[in-house]
């Protein structure tokens, strides 16, 4: 952890340089073990006005900057995150509780996000518009002026990149408030990498802290737009308070993403896919699979299989060697885990594998028989639990899918994928991946969701990042003032 430790980021917030947080600080615990990692800079409200005010500055000179500058500092961080990955990866495994595949994953899409946020900077600023009028009139896109960036504890790295790289990108500035439970991995880290790739001081700060850091982010004028992840509750939170203060919030919310598992498939594949699906980062990723929906034919032996994956898989500490899963985030999400499946059971499903635990670690549990009111089916669980409900016809299968007011993800694994992309019409989500279970993105895809999952795909791609993080200018212009009758 040499290259982190060569700024002076203990303790501190990055805030037009590396200075004491209002807030003082606060121990970076690892979770697998208890033990402290590092101490972290508390920000508080005061802060978020102090980052503003000098984010507005920054950015005008920011924005200035020709295009190709900026894609220049994008293109070094991507270089940086490749060549700083090992180090950050331990950082990952370490604060976040990750596998090591899973930190990797993290450390390559950030670099991805990078090289394609390069790209942005070139890319055209607007349009040509007809006009009845002699003169010229177009639509350019402008920056949106500060953003502010709220990320959660799953996927740190990712979650707050995919957004922060494209801000940039396009001539923002950028205020990071990254979950305090992974201050570093979600914030520090980002602000060391931007930091040496030639990011002028005061277009990115990181401000870790609690509600009111989060607060005062929404509701300072002079942060344009939000770009929110994280629980739904909290959501509903960020976009009623923005709406209030009439600025944008993208908002990229909780999931109870279904698989369709038709009876036609190839069955160990399917649940290979299942069981990724479900306990991947011990099921602390808003697109997990959180219903696996199966046609009653192979329902019992699809249940059996998966539990059996379930037993298989080792649970310890990441950082000591290969294990599956790690630990979960705290003490509270572990209880909330542990309630919805025991009252799953009270409530009719049968315990089929797992649904004990050793400190934060929960084995991975499937559940059989599943009643559909079941909290286990019903809600959001957010760890690695399956549930398992069989299906009659394929219009159950839409029905029982579609029955949630999350629109994040579903899946279909079926031996008729031509077949399902007919269903996919009928399902109000934001990504249906067909023959593959429901974890997946990639920095060139538009990601988002639909209903109590957010607000669309304004993360990702193209378009999405054009719409989430620039302004629409109309601009209008004629050789001379035109006779007007007054």
């Amino acid at each position: 952890m040499t290259w982190l430790n060569e700024s002076p980021w203990q303790s501190r917030i990055q805030l037009g340089g590396w200075v004491p947080g209002s807030g003082g600080d606060y121990p970076v615990v690892e979770p697998a073990t208890g033990k402290e990692l590092a101490r972290a800079g508390q920000a508080t409200a005061a802060d978020v006005a102090t980052a503003a005010e000098g984010a507005a500055e920054a950015q005008r000179a920011w924005a200035a900057l020709p295009y190709d500058q900026r894609a220049a500092v994008l293109r070094r961080a991507g270089d940086l995150w490749n060549d700083r990955a090992e180090e950050i990866g331990e950082w990952i495994v370490r604060e976040a509780g990750s596998i090591q595949a899973k930190a990797a994953l993290e450390v390559h899409t950030a670099a991805e996000e990078c090289y394609e946020s390069a790209a942005l900077a070139s890319h055209p600023a607007g349009e040509l518009l007809r006009s009845a009028q002699p003169r010229i009139s177009l639509a350019r896109r402008v920056p949106a002026g500060v953003v502010g960036v709220i990320s959660p504890f799953n996927f740190p790295l990712i979650l707050s990149i995919r957004s922060v790289a494209p801000a940039l990108a396009l001539g923002n500035a950028v205020i990071l408030k990254p979950d305090p439970r992974t201050a570093v991995c979600g914030g520090v880290i980002l602000a060391r990498v931007f930091e040496e790739a030639g990011l002028p001081e005061g277009v990115l700060s990181v401000l870790p802290g609690g509600a009111d850091v989060g607060e005062a982010l929404v509701t300072d004028p002079r942060v344009r737009v939000i770009s929110f992840t994280g629980s739904t509750r909290a959501g509903r939170i960020v976009g009623r308070l923005a709406g209030e203060h009439l600025k944008r919030a993208h908002l990229e919310l909780g999931g109870n993403s279904a698989l369709i598992v038709t009876a036609d498939v190839d069955l160990d594949k399917a649940v290979s896919a299942g069981a990724f699906g479900s306990f991947m980062h011990q099921g602390q990723i808003c697109m997990t699979t959180g219903r696996h929906i199966v046609d009653a034919a192979i329902a019992a032996d699809y249940a059996a299989a998966l539990a059996e994956h379930a037993d298989r898989l080792t649970v310890g500490d990441p950082s000591t060697g290969q294990v599956a899963l790690g630990p979960v985030i705290d003490a509270g999400q572990r209880d909330t885990i542990h309630r919805l499946v025991t009252e799953s059971v009270a409530a009719g499903a049968r315990l089929a594998s797992g649904g004990t635990y050793d400190e934060l670690f929960y084995r991975p549990t499937v559940l059989t028989d599943t009643p559909v009111t079941a909290p286990a089916f019903a809600e959001e669980v957010f760890g690695p639990v399956a549930p398992v409900v069989a299906y009659e016809n394929l219009d159950q299968a839409v029905a029982l899918a579609t029955d949630s007011p999350y629109g994040l993800k579903l899946g279909i694994l079926t031996g008729d994928g031509l077949k399902a992309m007919e269903w996919a019409e009928r399902l109000p989500v934001g990504a249906v991946h067909i023959n593959d279970q429901t974890v997946s993105d990639e920095a060139v895809a538009p990601f988002g969701g639909q209903g109590a999952s957010g607000t669309g795909a304004r993360f990702g791609g193209i378009q999405g990042n054009l719409e989430a993080f620039t302004e629409v200018q109309w601009v209008t212009a004629q050789s001379e003032i035109p006779d007007y009758p007054f």
